[in-house]
């Protein structure tokens, strides 16, 4: 793996900066310790994306097995390239263990790759993050929280929230000792503060969560306490109804 110093932030900045401007936060960071990330180490943007697409709603387990069978469609164990994507039955890429729809964004991602719409790494380091996330959304099956998690785990861009992420939203709800997981614009809100590291504030989330352990499953969607409210507002809990008919008898 790539070692901590290769990141282009300084992580001590990083802790000072954050400290000062969320108490709470920066204490946090005084029990976890040290900001230890690390990059991942994919040679290109198109076998990120690839990797990325392997995993999207699965476990990381599975995935691993699934995005082995892809990179031995290539030749000697490498990844196979965008043309031999291409050149791939829509059976082989199925029988590899991927969805009808994980086999047509590879297939995009490969054509959109040689087609350039897709940035080298050299060309990708050179590039906002907002100018990143336009191009690379236009692939199928590539999101916003995809190509956020790109820009934290293989460029290290230091200043990115990805505000759908559960894992941050969660560890968010727990540190500030919420009822219910934040709304993504509350989230964006209250993480101006934490510029320019809001990457770093990210990471203490998802650490915030992984400390948490089994009490981290008593924070609750919105939409589930909410939903429970009016069920209880307007007397259709049918919990509820059997309690009165008793009470009635």
């Amino acid at each position: 793996m790539t070692d901590q110093a290769a990141l282009p932030f300084d992580h001590q900045k990083a802790h000072a900066h954050l400290s000062q401007a969320d108490k709470r936060l920066g204490r946090l960071i005084a029990d976890i310790g040290e900001f230890s990330f690390k990059l991942d180490e994919c040679d290109s943007v198109y076998e990120s994306l690839l990797e990325a697409i392997t995993h999207q709603s699965i476990s990381g387990k599975a995935a691993t097995t699934i995005y082995a069978r892809i990179k031995a469609l290539g030749k000697n164990g490498e990844c196979p390239t965008p043309a031999e994507i291409l050149a791939a039955s829509s059976q082989s890429l199925r029988e590899a263990g991927l969805s009808a729809a994980k086999a047509l964004a590879m297939k995009d991602l490969a054509q959109k790759t040689i087609d350039g719409v897709v940035p080298t790494l050299e060309a990708a380091h050179k590039m906002s993050d907002e100018e990143l996330v336009e191009r690379l959304i236009s692939v199928r099956g590539i999101g916003a929280w995809t190509v956020e998690m790109f820009l934290i785990f293989r460029l290290g861009r230091p200043d990115v929230l990805p505000i759908h992420d559960y894992g941050v939203q969660k560890g968010f709800a727990i540190l500030y000792r919420k009822k219910a997981i934040p709304k993504p614009r509350e989230l964006a809100a209250f993480g101006e503060r934490w510029r320019p590291y809001r990457t770093v504030a990210s990471w203490y989330m998802w650490r915030a969560v992984t400390r948490a352990g089994k009490n981290a499953r008593k924070i609750m969607k919105n939409m589930g306490r909410n939903n429970a409210k009016k069920k209880t507002a307007t007397g259709k809990n049918p919990k509820k109804r059997g309690v009165r008919k008793k009470r009635n008898r």
